[in-house]
């Protein structure tokens, strides 16, 4: 605030004012309140999700209100003449916050532009994703989790990657931009290492735009396990014109870095390998961090022998040229589905008393794996330490694996009969029952032909929601699964247009439910195999790697609510399981639903619950959160699937 000298006062009011009394205080108007974008994915380009916004704080959140719903109204698409059957999936879109301007991706690949305290819509584009070839082979349905934008100042291009296009969209019409390769979109398949069949490769997370190249991976289903099905290249384009600038091949070819870790010239058929999850930067030092998955198939690597990089690494690239500069792989010749599912996020903190530029990963297996964000050299020590070993013939599993020193893990590991649940004597009687002639170990016991116990499961440990950082205090708040999964494997010995592999995991047995018997001892509902929590939220302080809490996230109640369990005395929050992550605030608050109907705001400094709202269905989505021009903070969350898809916005009244 400016101040000026102020002259002696009229004799008049002079006159009037005590002469003991301080002169009248000067009214000032308080300076507009500016309004604050979330301009990325996870918020900024490290994907921290963190806003600096605190006008909804640990005080007042328990009044926040809701402002206004938005539906999405898409439908099953029906089999017909030359079309496949469709349907939209969950609405797992993190909306962007542009000038009061929210942009996202629907279920089905719309990209719509709205009024950001309305809910009113600007406009709308349809890229027909399920045209023709109907649904992705992900057993899903359609799912997308966001857009990308670029700007020069003078114009805005809007980025979203549906299934194997790239379309560049006009901001302000949301129309294809006809000097973006051909007509607005870019055909990711036509410069691959091999020919694929378009089908079969997709895209779910946003891509990544730094500086004027618009970075990407992309999807293929676990299910698709054939020689040639599509790599995972990582592909840079021109913003403008849409030409690609350059590629990273994530299986390398021969004589190239990597290459080595391939026996049998497996490299030459193997497919996947592939960055499904989002990417982040440091963008001042022009660095992309790249989450590489599991390459096929994902139980069975007797046909991929070796190491198999780049598979389940953080690979981190020059953003100029693509080239490597430094990797980390977090699981060796992977048997688990155990593919980093989340972006690496940046943050800077003070480790025994020096700043340091850090980048981390969360994994499905519950680790934090913390490195440099420059050398790769891990901030605390990573060590390798042998691990079961696998009993399916022609299997060559690693003799070993990396375990982080710190942070601890954020989730239970590995599985014994001491981990079923035990509600009641008949209940833990029945789920033992269950797992008596399973292989049950630690951490990296594999996938068998008996079937194996594997904890954490598929979904995690940690998910695609992936961990918030608070910028301020270092912490960083990371939500896990605690499910467990039956990997068993199982010969085959047909074959067909997807599947071509000596061994498969059997889809026949999936289930580690327990059955508890019904009425009359009838066919009963379910329960989980474990003890709750069955998802936990949990703060780290990346300053020191300690752990400082951790909590119950959410409920389940189809457990609660279940007639074998009626009268007992159960936890207040039974955990929920989920792939969704969060967000933190200057305010102090973490704001998730971690995958279950319910959004929460919890104390960042103490694990507190301090507001929740039933969003009347499950929202399986990170929030997000902006301020207006006219200065109103809200919060912002994708709720539903299929037909109910809705967005869900929140205010202080």
């Amino acid at each position: 605030m400016l101040f000026r000298s102020v002259g002696s006062l009229p004799g008049r009011a002079l006159a009037q004012q005590k002469p003991d009394a301080p002169p009248p205080a000067r009214q000032v108007k308080p300076p507009a309140a500016k309004g604050v974008n979330w301009g990325a994915w996870g918020g900024d380009p490290g994907a921290q999700k963190y806003s600096t916004l605190a006008d909804i704080n640990r005080d007042n959140v328990g009044g926040l209100k809701l402002a206004w719903t938005w539906d999405a109204n898409e439908k099953p698409v029906a089999a017909g003449d030359g079309q496949k059957s469709a349907r939209p999936g969950q609405f797992q879109a993190t909306p962007l916050a542009i000038n009061d301007t929210l942009i996202f991706s629907t279920p089905y690949n719309r990209v719509i532009a709205m009024e950001a305290m309305t809910g009113k819509e600007y406009w709308a584009f349809d890229p027909e994703p399920w045209k023709g070839y109907g649904q992705p082979s992900n057993g899903t349905g359609l799912v997308h989790r966001g857009v990308a934008t670029w700007t020069d100042g003078k114009e805005r291009r809007v980025f979203i990657n549906s299934r194997w296009r790239l379309f560049a969209l006009d901001a302000k019409t949301g129309k294809p931009i006809p000097a973006f390769g051909a007509g607005g979109e870019v055909d990711l398949t036509a410069g691959l290492s091999r020919s694929i069949r378009k089908e079969h490769y997709t895209n779910t997370s946003p891509p990544l735009v730094w500086g004027n190249l618009v970075i990407l991976g992309n999807g293929v289903g676990d299910r698709l396990q054939y020689r040639g099905d599509p790599p995972g290249d990582i592909q840079a384009f021109d913003v403008k014109t849409g030409k690609r600038v350059w590629r990273f091949k994530t299986v390398p070819e021969a004589g190239e870095f990597g290459n080595d870790t391939w026996k049998d010239d497996s490299w030459k058929y193997v497919g996947h390998t592939n960055a499904w999850a989002p990417l982040s930067a440091d963008d001042a030092r022009g660095i992309i961090y790249v989450p590489v998955g599991t390459p096929s198939n994902d139980w069975y690597g007797g046909e991929r022998k070796g190491a198999g990089l780049f598979g389940e690494s953080v690979v981190a690239l020059d953003a100029k040229t693509g080239k490597r500069i430094w990797h980390f792989q977090i699981a060796h010749h992977g048997l688990w589905d155990y593919d980093p599912p989340t972006a690496p996020v940046t943050a800077t903190v003070t480790v025994a008393g020096k700043r340091r530029d850090i980048v981390m990963q969360a994994t499905k297996q519950g680790f934090l794996f913390v490195f440099d964000r420059v050398t790769g050299k891990p901030i605390w020590p990573i060590e390798e330490r042998p691990v079961p070993q696998s009993s399916v013939p022609g299997e060559e599993s690693s003799p070993t694996q990396p375990f982080p020193t710190k942070p601890a893990p954020f989730s239970p590991q590995g599985f014994t009969a001491d981990d079923v649940t035990d509600f009641t004597p008949e209940i833990k009687a029945a789920a033992l029952e269950t797992i008596k002639s399973l292989r049950l170990g630690p951490l990296y016991t594999p996938p068998s032909l008996e079937g194996t116990v594997v904890r954490p499961g598929v979904i995690g440990g940690a998910g695609w929601g992936g961990v918030a950082v608070d910028r301020e205090t270092g912490w960083a708040y990371v939500k896990a699964s605690h499910n467990p999964e039956l990997m068993a494997i199982a010969a085959r010995s047909d074959k067909s247009d997807t599947v071509d592999a000596p061994y498969v995991l059997d889809g026949t047995r999936r289930s580690l439910a327990v059955r508890v018997p019904g009425a009359g001892g009838g066919r009963g509902a379910t329960l989980p195999l474990v003890k709750p929590p069955y998802g936990t939220l949990t703060a780290i302080d990346l300053n020191s790697g300690e752990t400082k809490w951790t909590i119950p996230l959410g409920d389940s109640p189809d457990v609660r609510n279940h007639p074998a369990l009626a009268g007992l005395k159960l936890p207040e929050k039974l955990g929920v399981v989920g792939s969704p992550g969060a967000m933190v605030t200057k305010g102090g608050l973490v704001f998730l639903t971690g995958g279950g109907r319910v959004l929460y705001a919890i104390d960042a400094r103490t694990g507190e619950y301090k507001w929740e709202y039933d969003l009347g269905q499950v929202a399986y989505s990170n929030p997000m959160t902006f301020r207006s021009k006219g200065g109103k903070q809200y919060v912002v969350i994708a709720t539903g699937a299929g037909t109910t898809s809705k967005l869900m916005a929140f205010a202080l009244p």
